[in-house]
């Protein structure tokens, strides 16, 4: 009972409006094949749910946790964990805008569906995933390549080649809400819709040869603003995933 649960990277973001207190989203997420957690289900003498892993949070922080929450309702599911623990080997680095606690998350989603015989469709599953994070449904549907939309419920599959993506990720622990908050107050801005419609329906490697770092991601000059160490991270061809901290680039490019 073991599945990879892989990293992913924002080819780009944008911000589109503003929902209550949500910001409304447009990007491309694209699958890290080089990059990826292994989760388990092993057998155990535990009672109550549990994980085994290396992580930087609290239990009920946990979005794996998060998950057994909004599926224990379902009686095999709370019989199942009773006696299996959930084993997460952690490579994907956490807080680093690279969606590792989004993925473990959906993986679990996926695993429980299956080994509990829930017969949940990934519809249904991505209405769980929403609950969670805004990310996670992105991992329910298992696509290599997708446009996300809205606050992450919005998810389409973009055919493209599988790009072979490297990352890096600098020492420096971003807080998503500090950057959202720098973002309104002082670059807040919105992508025409006819904009957005262009980079939807364009390539990822062509998106990347268009736009540089800056132009990519809204998100980045905020996070500069406040963690002004990744500037020094910033080279050519290399790009900044979601709230950062890691940046990358597709190696092979042409």
């Amino acid at each position: 009972m073991m599945k990879k649960s892989y990293a992913k990277v924002n080819i780009f973001l944008k911000i589109a409006n503003k929902r209550d207190n949500y910001h409304e989203l447009v990007s491309r997420f694209v699958r890290v094949h080089s990059l990826y957690d292994l989760v388990s289900f092993e057998k155990s003498n535990n009672t109550k749910f549990n994980i085994i892993g290396d992580f930087g949070c609290k239990l009920e922080s946990n979005t794996v946790y998060k998950a057994y929450k909004l599926l224990e309702k379902y009686d095999n599911v709370k019989t199942f964990f009773q006696n299996h623990d959930v084993k997460i080997e952690k490579n994907i680095p956490e807080f680093a805008g690279l969606g590792g606690g989004s993925s473990n998350a959906a993986t679990f989603l996926i695993m429980t569906n299956e080994y509990c015989n829930l017969n949940l469709s990934k519809d249904e599953l991505c209405e769980i995933a929403v609950k969670i994070g805004a990310d996670v449904p992105f991992f329910v549907y298992e696509y290599d390549s997708a446009n996300v939309r809205g606050i992450g419920e919005i998810v389409e599959k973009f055919d493209e080649e599988i790009l072979d993506i490297q990352t890096i990720t600098p020492k420096i622990k971003c807080d998503t809400g500090e950057i959202f908050s720098i973002f309104r107050n002082k670059f807040y801005k919105q992508i025409q819709d006819d904009e957005a419609l262009k980079l939807l329906n364009t390539k990822s490697i062509d998106i990347l040869n268009q736009l540089d770092i800056y132009t990519a991601n809204d998100l980045y000059e905020p996070a500069v603003n406040a963690y002004s160490l990744l500037k020094e991270y910033e080279k050519k061809d290399w790009y900044f995933s979601g709230s950062g901290s890691s940046f990358f680039k597709v190696n092979n490019n042409g």
